[in-house]
């Protein structure tokens, strides 16, 4: 706070001394009283009110000061009323009763809101569920009636499965911490049970599946880093070349501090420029616009979004026409989920 505003602020109340002193000035020339007390009168008042003025600027200069401080300094700003001090002055007291009613509307407004999204993820997790009987039961008709049609029934089914997996994924992901258990797990296990659950579309569509050096074992949830895995995997699928045969690549190494699991595939990989943005929630890229196959921008996402959930890396690299690699850095060390 600047002192000259400050003065303007109180330029008005300056005024009205200014013209009292005047109007005492007036009176006293009416009476014979010494050029002292002329003097003397108008000083006294002027010197005392701006000695107040200073005052009253260093008090709320100081407690302003203090509190713009310590907001440039909080990560959380909202939480700027449990740390000011109570105010010696009026106007701070007034200021501190109304970020206090601020804050307990916004804490009402938060806990409303916090309610209806823990409500719509509920319903959303029990529709998943419930969805999943009559699509188990057509799997299970099309196995007992074997022709070319059930089979691409099948094949859409199984896209209707991974997108309904991702919805559950997608809900769940904002409490990570709620859901998940972390233990030693075997890469090994982790890879072929991903591969497992593709396993209907790698054979129909003839994709070659290379794993070795998986025997490291890593500190996580091994049903995440499954659907994580799962993502990735089907956008190799997804954007395989037509004319060459895909080939999936999974292996893992041992670092000073980490394991690194690397997925690698032939596909028509990823422009250069668009790389630094496939994480964003709902970029799709050339490829997404360009392909056959639908793309929401989401699968890369919220692979992303979960791995900073679990504290694990996740990079990409890519040459177009040459294919990508995804490669997961699981830390060795002990870990809170953020």
């Amino acid at each position: 706070m600047k002192f000259k505003s400050f003065l303007k602020d109180k330029i008005f109340q300056i005024s009205l001394i200014i013209f009292a002193i005047i109007t005492i000035e007036i009176f006293l020339i009416c009476y014979p009283y010494g050029k002292f007390i002329k003097i003397y009168i108008p000083i006294i008042i002027l010197g005392l009110y701006f000695i107040s003025i200073i005052v009253e600027y260093m008090i709320k200069n100081k407690y302003y000061k203090n509190i713009l401080s310590i907001l440039d300094k909080l990560k959380d700003k909202y939480l700027i009323n449990e740390i000011i001090k109570e105010p010696n002055f009026l106007e701070g007291k007034i200021l501190k009763e109304i970020i206090e009613q601020i804050d307990k509307s916004m804490l009402e407004n938060v806990n409303t809101y916090k309610y209806l999204q823990e409500d719509y993820k509920e319903y959303i997790e029990m529709w998943i569920h419930e969805i999943k009987i009559p699509i188990a039961t057509s799997k299970m008709i099309i196995q007992n009636n074997k022709n070319e049609t059930t089979k691409s029934i099948d094949e859409e089914l199984e896209k209707v499965e991974n997108y309904i997996e991702q919805v559950l994924y997608y809900a769940r992901s904002n409490t990570v911490d709620k859901d998940y258990y972390i233990k030693k797990s075997s890469l090994q296990e982790i890879v072929n049970e991903c591969i497992k659950k593709n396993k209907t579309t790698l054979i129909q569509e003839k994709i070659s599946i290379n794993t070795h050096d998986l025997e490291n074992e890593v500190n996580t949830d091994s049903k995440w880093i499954i659907f994580i895995l799962n993502q990735i995997m089907q956008n190799s699928i997804k954007y395989r070349k037509k004319d060459i045969a895909l080939k999936i690549e999974f292996f893992s190494k041992q670092g000073k501090d980490n394991v690194i699991l690397y997925i690698k595939d032939n596909g028509i990989g990823i422009r250069q420029g668009e790389i630094s943005r496939v994480f964003e929630k709902g970029f799709t890229g050339n490829n997404g616009r360009t392909s056959d196959k639908k793309s929401t921008g989401i699968g890369l996402y919220l692979c992303k979004k979960l791995c900073d959930k679990l504290g694990i890396a996740i990079e990409l690299k890519s040459i177009e026409n040459e294919g990508t690699e995804v490669t997961l850095i699981f830390p060795n060390s002990s870990y809170l989920v953020r």
